[in-house]
């Protein structure tokens, strides 16, 4: 499979270890940077790029993933859930990095490198890639509800809002 990856300063440590562990599993890993240690660069730009990868190579047939870092992993799963196509998952344990995938498909999760161990991030990003999609209908249809809107600002008919008094 292919395992985009980006990061900030506050994941590149993180970053380089996993994709030595990543390629160790026969993953082909593409870093979208930032390349060196810069405690003032902005994280935006390479999420994104990561996100965009990921999603012109599941159109194109490709298996592809993405992983983000950040120090919460907050803003990285923010940036790259801009990008249309993309359902990033902040994760952290074993349990939120299985759910992303088998009831959201989640094609990029996002991981705070300050809040976790290299080992359990490799837990859950090693969990994330194994785990498929459950394809149950129920997940369909609210992922299919999330893409409409997304492309169109379409929204499913639910009951009104309530005022509360």
């Amino acid at each position: 499979m292919r395992i985009h990856i980006a990061t900030d300063h506050a994941g590149l440590e993180f970053s380089t270890q996993l994709q030595h562990h990543l390629a160790s599993q026969g993953h082909e890993v593409i870093d979208h940077g930032p390349v060196e240690y810069d405690p003032l660069d902005d994280y935006p730009a390479f999420c994104i790029r990561a996100a965009q990868a990921v999603v012109d190579d599941q159109r194109a047939g490709v298996a592809a993933l993405g992983v983000v870092f950040g120090g919460s992993g907050n803003g990285e799963q923010i940036a790259a859930n801009k990008v249309e196509g993309i359902r990033a998952a902040l994760v952290w344990n074993l349990s939120t990095a299985e759910l992303a995938r088998e009831h959201n498909d989640a094609n990029v999760i996002a991981i705070g490198a300050r809040q976790h161990t290299f080992e359990d991030v490799t837990r859950f990003i090693d969990r994330f890639i194994q785990t498929p999609f459950s394809n149950d209908e129920r997940h369909v249809r609210r992922i299919a509800q999330i893409g409409a809107y997304e492309r169109d600002g379409a929204l499913v008919d639910g009951p009104a809002p309530r005022t509360m008094s």
